[in-house]
């Protein structure tokens, strides 16, 4: 961990501060929003050239992220044979259609969440539950705006009477809140991160899991099944639910536009997930043509 993460400058040249470039980089994991994608929601220039110049290496890249494993695989279909997908926070990881690993709820537990969410509402909170399962996800809103937010992670989804009474093995309870989340919703289901996890994933995002699951967590264990070691692994993360898979690699580098939480935790800095920084990092540090903006 550092406190002053080295930059990764994008001019070309080397200048003092720039990490030397690793060698026998064999898995590469980025989040999304906010790492991988812009802004505006978009793949960066120049992905899929470099997706293939990674296979042909034999290097894996692995999206891990807040968004279901069907969103995923949707984004990167035709490219995605052999891609592992930490999908969920890391409750869920597919690779090639099938489980590697997940991390369920009690179905207890989940309707206790349902419930208190359900509670903020009546109170006045403009919010709502996402109840993640591995098939599917639910909710009980039907209301356009917010499910405008939910297709945006959740492109299987269904609206129900009782998202507590789902038939599905439930890996995750997200949140999604209009207004400011750690203001808001964070604070009211803080009473569960005595027993389980209580994230905040994003702006208007919080999501709740079992104690043992994160994406570090999930990407260990990935580690751990493929003998890769933090030394051959690259993590490029920008919010707080990214902390602990930047701690399962040396070459762990935070956004320009990260939570100061996270650029104090990662070893380096890349520019900005609008300026294109996973993948002209990932091109100075591998020896790869930079890609096309």
């Amino acid at each position: 961990m550092s406190t002053t993460p080295s930059p990764l400058l994008t001019a070309p040249g080397s200048r003092p501060g720039d990490p030397a470039g690793p060698a026998g980089i064999r898995l590469i994991v980025t989040d999304m929003d906010g790492t991988l994608l812009d802004d505006a929601k978009r793949m960066p220039a120049g992905l899929w050239p470099v997706l293939a110049e990674l296979r042909r290496r034999g290097v894996l890249f692995s999206p891990a992220s807040g968004r279901q494993y069907a969103t995923l695989a949707e984004q990167f279909a035709g490219a995605d044979e052999g891609m592992v997908f930490i999908a969920e926070n890391g409750t869920y990881v597919v690779r090639d259609g099938e489980e590697l690993s997940s991390d369920p709820l009690a179905p207890a537990v989940a309707a206790r969440l349902v419930s208190a969410v359900r509670e903020l509402a009546a109170g006045g909170a403009d919010v709502g539950a996402v109840i993640c399962g591995k098939r599917s996800a639910y909710v009980e809103r039907s209301d356009e705006a917010f499910l405008a937010e939910v297709r945006k992670y959740y492109v299987r989804h269904e609206v129900v009477a009782d998202a507590a009474a789902v038939d599905d093995d439930v890996i995750k309870v997200a949140v999604f809140d209009f207004g400011a989340v750690e203001r808001t919703t964070a604070p009211a289901l803080a009473p569960f991160a005595a027993t389980h996890q209580v994230v905040v994933s994003g702006e208007h995002w919080v999501d709740v899991m079992n104690r043992t699951a994160d994406k570090g967590a999930a990407l260990r264990r990935l580690q751990r099944d493929l003998g890769i070691t933090p030394a051959q692994t690259l993590v490029f993360g920008d919010y707080l639910n990214d902390l602990e898979m930047l701690d399962a690699a040396d070459w762990s580098f935070a956004m320009a536009n990260a939570h100061p939480d996270v650029i104090r935790r990662a070893r380096h800095l890349a520019p900005s997930n609008n300026d294109n920084g996973v993948l002209r990092t990932i091109s100075r540090l591998l020896d790869l043509p930079l890609p096309r903006d």
